[in-house]
């Protein structure tokens, strides 16, 4: 019973790992120790296989004799029980006519398009997001023998989870925190398909896209936050300007000779841009002084 016990947790947990190969390396035992039960009605299909073969050669070269490109693997069934020996390739193989069956698995890196999902984030805000899943093949036999179509159930899997990670963040973390995302994603999908014999490479959000209300709201918000920060820095800009004037007074004021020159400097300088008018300027002090003899 405790064995049993283990056995169930380890299949509901998910990720393969040495006890899940040899439980495939101990059905295709078990596979051979069935057709030594099944006695002479196995050895006598095959038998009967071998002598159509021999019978019809050379032309049964062609229907024996298979080829799988260096990135594919061919799973092969005999009498609908998996044949010992694991995935057969690269190269060619043997197969017997009429009892033998084989399938062929793609081992390169596939892609896809998540499609859109609608989401509804942690702060109540609805979302369209999709993505892009890259995944391949590791274990040929195991994404036969384990599931139906590996490639389909690979696609559901991936939208499900896009919403179910999705849904547990705030619109401001699915912004900012893209990539920790990401990971969280291709680390589940990973532990879920691992029993499929499919491995999870790499997972990317691509758009996130808004109502256009809340589109329109963000944007007041960002050109309001824009003008307190140009309201703020030209505030600042004054102050540290009239310090600086304040310090040039300061200079000025202990030097007359220095106020006389500035006074020449300004000048000049309007008379450098060929002006018909020039304003002389009066000091202040003289005509308070004509103000109180007045």
């Amino acid at each position: 019973m405790e064995a049993g016990r283990t056995n169930s947790n380890n299949s509901m947990s998910g990720r393969p790992n040495n006890k899940d190969f040899q439980r495939v390396e101990q059905q295709e035992d078990e596979i051979t120790l069935d057709e030594e039960d099944l006695g002479i009605c196995v050895y006598l299909l095959v038998g009967l296989a071998y002598l159509l073969v021999a019978f019809t050669f050379p032309f049964s070269l062609c229907v024996c004799i298979k080829m799988v490109q260096e990135y594919e693997r061919a799973v092969i069934f005999r009498m609908g029980r998996l044949l010992p020996g694991g995935a057969k390739g690269p190269g060619i193989f043997f197969i017997l006519p009429c009892i033998d069956n084989y399938v062929k698995v793609d081992l390169r890196t596939i892609s896809f398009d998540v499609p859109p999902q609608e989401i509804l984030t942690k702060d109540s805000v609805t979302v369209a997001v999709d993505a892009v899943v890259y995944y391949r093949v590791f274990n040929p036999t195991v994404s036969i023998t384990n599931v139906e179509n590996y490639q389909r159930s690979t696609r559901l899997l991936a939208a499900t989870t896009l919403r179910n990670v999705l849904g547990t963040k705030t619109l401001q973390d699915l912004l900012a925190e893209r990539e920790n995302i990401s990971a969280q994603m291709q680390s589940s999908l990973d532990e879920a398909t691992d029993p499929w014999g499919v491995k999870v490479e790499r997972v990317e959000i691509k758009d996130v896209r808004l109502p256009m209300q809340l589109q329109r709201a963000m944007a007041a918000e960002a050109e309001a936050a824009r003008e307190a920060r140009a309201k703020v820095i030209a505030a600042e800009g004054e102050q540290n300007a009239s310090r600086a004037l304040k310090e040039a007074a300061d200079v000025i004021s202990q030097s007359p000779a220095a106020l006389q020159l500035r006074y020449l400097q300004t000048l000049n300088m309007i008379s450098a841009e060929k002006n018909s008018t020039i304003i002389f300027p009066l000091p202040i002090d003289l005509i308070s002084s004509l103000v109180k003899s007045d």
